[in-house]
């Protein structure tokens, strides 16, 4: 038997449990891995709270994880018993590193996932360990690492010198982005509704930033930059129309979110005077989390942890997300704290 969190029922973080559960077995090309942590997201918010599409329960959720592989399937001779590995969370996107395939899923819905000591997943989704990573900090790099990497690389092509805008910098993609764009060469700039998050940015290599809640925050942003050549965005909602004005001629929007949801009365003449390109992105292929895996071994980058808590301390870390407390990363142990 091992330990892991279940929501029992759709729509109710109460209905989140600590509890035993069956110890799951490796299939064909398989491996089960012994967890030594693993990272919260947003997305499991959603799930709990029947925000997400194709949401069932009982569920163990968790897409983010790091441990050791604990036992093989038939025809498995990539890795041995005892390797440390952490997960890429995206499972069958396919050949096609331009689109994902429509089978495509996340580990932790409608598979179960990471919040439990062991996981079962297919061998092709497993890498080894970066040896400068804590399992705290290897637990917390997949889905915000990879998604980060595909809508700043592959989707926006970032060049070195260009000026790069972060949105909304706090959460666990954000602080990826603009670790990523400051060790590629980029001039990274944030916005954000407090100063803390701005001066902790700074510390990971943004050059500047600007309150959004003030009025003339725009004025301010181009005052500061002379515009934008690629802004990776989250958030949607009616900010998003100050992107384009913020944009240089041939710049690039690279959107893989909408926090504040839909976008309205979007002045078309305005992009298209300016020759913008709006480009969506989404978690990423099997080539961008190698690409990415590769990048934070060359570059020897440490993701940017907010707290660490013990597996049934889970609530506790879905509510810090859902107030926006976080600057990077929110990380669950196995280990009692």
């Amino acid at each position: 038997m091992m330990k892991a969190v279940v929501l029992d029922e759709l729509g109710n973080l109460a209905s989140l449990n600590y509890k035993e559960v069956g110890v799951p077995s490796p299939e064909e090309g398989e491996v089960v891995v012994k967890l030594r942590a693993a990272a919260v997201n947003r997305r499991e918010l959603m799930i709990a709270k029947g925000q997400y599409q194709g949401a069932r329960a009982p569920i163990i959720l968790g897409s983010d994880g790091a441990g050791e592989v604990y036992s093989l399937g038939n025809l498995v001779k990539s890795f041995s018993v005892g390797d440390q590995v952490i997960i890429n969370p995206g499972l069958n996107w396919g050949k096609d590193n331009n689109k994902k395939n429509v089978d495509f899923s996340i580990l932790g819905m409608p598979q179960n996932g990471t919040y439990a000591e062991y996981v079962k997943v297919p061998v092709e989704n497993i890498v080894e360990k970066p040896a400068h990573l804590s399992w705290e900090e290897a637990a917390s790099l997949p889905l915000a690492g990879l998604t980060a990497y595909r809508a700043l690389v592959t989707k926006g092509k970032i060049q070195k010198g260009e000026k790069v805008l972060i949105p909304g910098a706090g959460g666990g993609v954000a602080t990826f982005l603009i670790q990523f764009a400051h060790v590629l060469g980029a001039e990274v700039y944030v916005t954000s509704s407090k100063e803390d998050k701005i001066n902790k940015a700074m510390e990971l290599g943004a050059v500047g930033g600007v309150n959004y809640t003030e009025e003339n925050w725009v004025e301010q942003l181009l005052e500061l930059t002379g515009g934008i050549d690629l802004s990776i965005d989250s958030v949607g909602g009616d900010s998003f129309k100050s992107l384009i004005t913020l944009g240089k001629i041939g710049s690039r929007i690279v959107n893989f979110g909408s926090t504040r949801g839909p976008i309205n009365n979007l002045f078309l003449p305005s992009l298209t005077l300016k020759e913008i390109s709006i480009i969506g992105s989404t978690m990423g292929s099997m080539d961008d989390f190698s690409k990415m895996i590769k990048l934070v071994n060359e570059k020897e980058i440490h993701p940017g942890i907010d707290r660490v808590y013990s597996l049934r301390e889970v609530n506790k870390a879905l509510e810090r997300i859902e107030k926006g407390q976080n600057f990077g990363k929110i990380v669950l142990t196995m280990d009692e704290i």
